[in-house]
Formats: structure tokens, C-alpha cells, sequence
């Protein structure tokens, strides 16, 4: 049987993610991601944002509560159920990140989290976003590390060497590809890209770096945090569109 390339296995999955995130986010988004992100949206002053990616709407209620009007995307319709089940005040809609049916310069943030590896064609997705910040917005990104998901997708690279010390795997780095991963009923296709893809494809879009960060993991179960800390497990990004005077 041939797969389709379009199946991503996100909508399929989605009563068991729900369940593993529940309503506070697992250990990568709570202990490692969550603070530099947030700290990143609180010091820029946004008012309107879109989160690309959004699944069952748990950042856009963080931008929220923050006093942000925010727009949540997603292309599973299951997720987005959930959303606006959680949060009924909400803008969530079904919807791909490669042709946003949005205004240019709608939004003054878009946020990618934990969303790129989820979508198939990045060029698009990324000249979209751009298309929808308004001059002088900011694309802040989430993403796993780039060594990580060249690694072999059981235990996301990481080996127990015969002599039993922890060791991470990982090849052809350079080389742009998909892969199924499968955890706690779980089962969806995740995209390598290497870094230097990313950076490429955010520079041709003229926007600018103003942040980067390899966050580690602060608080929670002492065994986790050491795990997450020795490499960086996801990465942060953040770029800014010329205009207003940048």
C-alpha cells in the first residue's frame, strides 16, 4: 500500500495527544520551553498574534492571558475541537500553515511552536508566516534541535553504550526527510531539516535574527532535568521583519 505523503497522523492521534499534554503541557514544553518563550512575548508588547500549529490551543491561552488577541491555526480538526471546547472565546480555525487565509501584515507576532517539524513544505510555511507579520512583527519559533531529529527516532538518538554510559546518534544530518515517530498511542510524522535549511529559508524571506537560544531545562523531576541538559534538546528563535524604522 502506498502511504499518503499528505497523512501526517496528527488527526488520527489526536484523543491520545490530548491526553498526554492535558491541560499544562508535558516536561519539554513546562520545563524547557515555556519560560524563554514567554519571556520572549512579554518583552516585545504584542497585540495581535497568530499561532501556527496551534493543536488543542494551549500557548494561544497563554497569549491570552497575557492581554494578546491571538488567532490559533491547525490542520487537524479534532485539535481544534478541543480548543475551542477549552476555550470557547477563542479564534481557533482549521487550517494549514503553506496558505494562511489571513491579510498581510495581520498580525504583529507569529509563533511557531514546536510546529515546524509538523510541516511538510517549510518554504512555504515560512514565506506565509512572513507574508501575515506586519512590518517591523516578529516570527518566534520553537523547535526541536536539528541534531535531535537526525538522530534514530527510538529514544530521539539517545543509546546506552555497551560500557553503559548515554550516548546520542545520530546521520545524515544534512539530509531533509520525515520519519514516524510513535510514543503513548501517539503516532505522527515528524521532518529532519537541517539548521542551515531553516536559517536559509527565514534569511531569503528578508527577515532579520534578533534572538537565539538552546533553553535548558529548569525545575521539575531531577533525572528529567539532567537528561534534558546534556544537549540541548529544542531550540528558539526569533526574527523580526524590516519596517518601522528596523
Amino acid at each position: 500500500m502506498t502511504e499518503d505523503p499528505q497523512d501526517d497522523g496528527w488527526e488520527q492521534s489526536a484523543a491520545a495527544w490530548i491526553a498526554h499534554l492535558g491541560d499544562d503541557g508535558d516536561f519539554g514544553r513546562q520545563s524547557v520551553l515555556d519560560g524563554p518563550m514567554m519571556a520572549r512575548v512579554r518583552a516585545g508588547g504584542f497585540r495581535r498574534a497568530l499561532d501556527v500549529g496551534c493543536g488543542e490551543g494551549r500557548f494561544c491561552r497563554m497569549l491570552a492571558a497575557e492581554g494578546i488577541a491571538v488567532t490559533g491555526i491547525d490542520p487537524a480538526p479534532s485539535l481544534i475541537d478541543r480548543a475551542r471546547a477549552l476555550d470557547p472565546s477563542g479564534d481557533y480555525r482549521v487550517e494549514g500553515a503553506e496558505s494562511l487565509g489571513f491579510e498581510d501584515g495581520a498580525f504583529d507576532l507569529v509563533v511557531a511552536y514546536l510546529s515546524l517539524i509538523d510541516i511538510p513544505d517549510a518554504a512555504a510555511a515560512i514565506a506565509a508566516m512572513t507574508r501575515v507579520l506586519a512590518p517591523g512583527g516578529v516570527l518566534l519559533i520553537g523547535n526541536l534541535a536539528a541534531y535531535n531529529s537526525a538522530g534514530d527516532v527510538a529514544e530521539m538518538g539517545w543509546q546506552t553504550l555497551a560500557d553503559g554510559r548515554r550516548a546520542h546518534a545520530m546521520d545524515q544530518y544534512l539530509e531533509e526527510r520525515s520519519a514516524w515517530i510513535e510514543w503513548r498511542g501517539i503516532r505522527i510524522r515528524n521532518w529532519h531539516r537541517p539548521l542551515s535549511t531553516y536559517m536559509r529559508l527565514l534569511l531569503e524571506q528578508g527577515l532579520t535574527l534578533t534572538h537565539f537560544d538552546e533553553p535548558r531545562a529548569i525545575g521539575g523531576d531531577p533525572a528529567r532535568v539532567a537528561h534534558y541538559n546534556r544537549a540541548p534538546w529544542f531550540l528558539m528563535m526569533e526574527w523580526r521583519k524590516p519596517g518601522l524604522g528596523g
